[in-house]
């Protein structure tokens, strides 16, 4: 049992600064579902995997285990307002959102328009990690149509600069 200061902890990782995506999944009922995750990351580029920490209580679970398949979407510095829409818990956080489906076909998990990057995952393993869900995706397809990507950081949303490459 880790004795660690709760609060010490969170202030400690709000100093670590992380992309901002929204995961979604296309579910039985053949509707989307999709939620803000910020606790996401690259895993393996042989084979090319990708993890997402889900709440275990999180409406989006079942229906990522149920599809086998979820989509990612990198938000771009201009989409803090759709990472608070599906932030938020009930509701319809795909109103009013323009989306593309995957190369899954109608199908597959909508990808949202104006993101930075786009990766389709078929689900390949799961992990408990306390109260989340370590869910692991195969990377199916990956594309990228933006390089300003939005990143949180301190409890608020900020934006990553390129490198000059000077």
């Amino acid at each position: 049992m880790s004795t660690v200061d709760l609060a010490a902890f969170r202030e400690a990782l709000a100093r670590f600064a992380s992309g901002v995506t929204v995961v979604t999944a296309r579910g039985a009922d053949g509707a989307d579902h999709g939620m803000t995750v910020s606790a996401f990351a690259s895993l393996s580029l042989a084979p090319p995997l990708v993890m997402a920490c889900i709440e275990a209580t999180a409406t989006l679970l079942p229906h990522v285990r149920t599809s086998g398949m979820f989509g990612v979407s990198i938000l771009a510095a201009d989409q803090q307002a759709l990472a608070a829409q599906f932030a938020q818990h009930g509701g319809d956080t795909f109103d009013g959102v323009a989306v593309t489906r995957t190369p899954g076909g109608p199908s597959g998990p909508a990808l949202l328009d104006g993101a930075v990057a786009h990766l389709t995952c078929r689900c390949v393993a799961e992990h408990a990690g306390g109260d989340h869900v370590i869910v692991v995706g195969e990377v199916l397809a990956a594309r990228t149509v933006g390089d300003r990507p939005l990143v949180y950081v301190l409890r608020g949303y900020a934006q990553a600069a390129p490198a000059s490459g000077d």
